[in-house]
């Protein structure tokens, strides 16, 4: 599929397939999941009876599963799947299968770039990790919450490294949970761990966790910081210093610390989604100013709007930007950008993407069963059976549609000036 500028930015329309309709011999099709080039939609399709494949445009794999689920494009553009065939399961790319089947796979993860696939793997009872088919070697009674390093070179999961018996409330309280990296699991033990997360380089990890029953904090390669809270949310890494940021909740109000140390004095009802920008000098979260007043924050200065709900904060490449959606308890989405709401409510709507300048924003949204882009607040010209989120050109002045309408998958390039 190549990068971004390889792509076909001709504007225009273009039919990819004319019929969605399952092919001849087909019993039934799937759900459709649409390439980031727009070039491939694809769908499981049951091709027999107890034989599954993946209908890639107008063509099939030739291989055939038993089961088939969590077909997903990489940003490489290959479709990767689980399959199971024999009673077990194995990762497939583009029909290919990649390493050998075991118990269970599930939860895949991508490189930045696409070319490392890592999934949550059980193999004879035990639990771990592999990237393009290589398992661990150590495996545990329980692993979850797997972090894949961006560059692909490292993962790292929450795994029991101890047994625990039934009803053993004391070794629960002792700790039995640690991260384990590529493997190797921390000498640290935990009563809980959560959220394990890399730095950009991968070769760091924080997490949140619970070092006694009512004690929480943030351990930073096994380094739990001193401080200790009554909650603790997701960290995050400064691309600046390296220092860890986390939200921190301290006699009932919240706040963020960064590397155990006060960065905003607890003020809020919640804060939550701490985003840095590139440069690690601007830092968003979403907080609640009161009870039920939800917003966006950058550097601890709130905007001036608030919402009953708010959820999906995005921060533009540049950094000086923002988006999030608000609606009334999942009703009435709106899309906020900057601090103001765009025109219209929505059934639904999914988080905002911005352009690689930061200078327009889009999003998709539902309503009354009918989907639609919009750009800087503006709809394109015509609604959707469905539609996939916007996806900028890297000069930013075009916006590419993917779409079923009328049956047919369609690939609309748009220019932003025509919103």
């Amino acid at each position: 599929m190549g990068k971004i500028s390889s792509w076909d930015w001709e504007p225009g329309q273009k039919t990819v397939v004319k019929s969605l309709s399952p092919l001849e011999g087909h019993e039934w099709q799937e759900e459709p999941y649409a390439s980031p080039d727009g070039e491939t939609i694809a769908a499981i399709v049951k091709v027999g009876d107890g034989e599954f494949s993946v209908r890639v445009n107008d063509s099939v794999w030739e291989a055939t599963f038993e089961k088939i689920w969590y077909p997903k494009f990489s940003p490489d553009g290959r479709l990767a799947a689980i399959c199971q065939q024999d009673m077990e399961w194995v990762l497939v790319a583009d029909g290919e299968t990649i390493g050998e089947t075991t118990d269970y796979v599930w939860d895949t993860l991508f490189s930045e770039d696409g070319s490392a696939i890592a999934t949550m793997t059980k193999s004879m009872e035990r639990y771990g990790m592999s990237v393009n088919g290589e398992l661990w070697e150590n495996l545990y009674e329980n692993a979850n919450q797997p972090a894949f390093a961006k560059e692909g070179s490292h993962t790292a999961a929450v795994v029991q490294a101890e047994s625990l018996g039934a009803a053993d409330l004391e070794g629960f309280k002792r700790g039995v949970y640690t991260v384990a990296v590529d493997g190797e699991a921390w000498k640290g033990r935990y009563v809980n761990i959560w959220n394990p997360t890399f730095n950009e380089a991968g070769d760091s990890v924080a997490a949140t966790c619970r070092t006694t029953v009512y004690a929480h904090t943030i351990t930073v390669d096994d380094k739990p910081w001193d401080k200790t809270y009554t909650q603790v949310w997701e960290p995050v890494f400064c691309p600046k210093d390296g220092g860890v940021a986390a939200p921190v909740r301290v006699a009932g109000k919240w706040g963020v610390d960064k590397d155990g140390k006060t960065l905003w004095e607890p003020r809020y009802i919640q804060c939550l989604e701490l985003t840095y920008d590139a440069t690690g000098e601007k830092l968003w979260a979403i907080v609640a100013t009161s009870y039920g007043q939800f917003t966006a924050c950058l550097n601890n200065a709130p905007w001036g709007e608030t919402f009953p709900t708010v959820s999906d904060l995005v921060v533009s490449p540049n950094g000086e930007r923002a988006a999030i959606l608000a609606s009334n308890c999942n009703e009435d989405f709106r899309i906020v950008v900057d601090g103001t709401p765009w025109a219209g409510t929505y059934d639904m709507a999914w988080p905002v993407v911005f352009s690689p300048d930061s200078k327009a924003a889009a999003a998709k949204v539902e309503k009354n069963g009918r989907f639609r882009i919009l750009v800087n607040g503006k709809s394109f010209e015509r609604d959707f059976d469905a539609v996939w989120p916007p996806i900028f050109s890297e000069d930013g002045t075009k916006v590419l549609i993917r779409a079923i309408e009328n049956n047919s998958f369609v690939r609309i390039v748009a220019e932003v000036c025509n919103f």
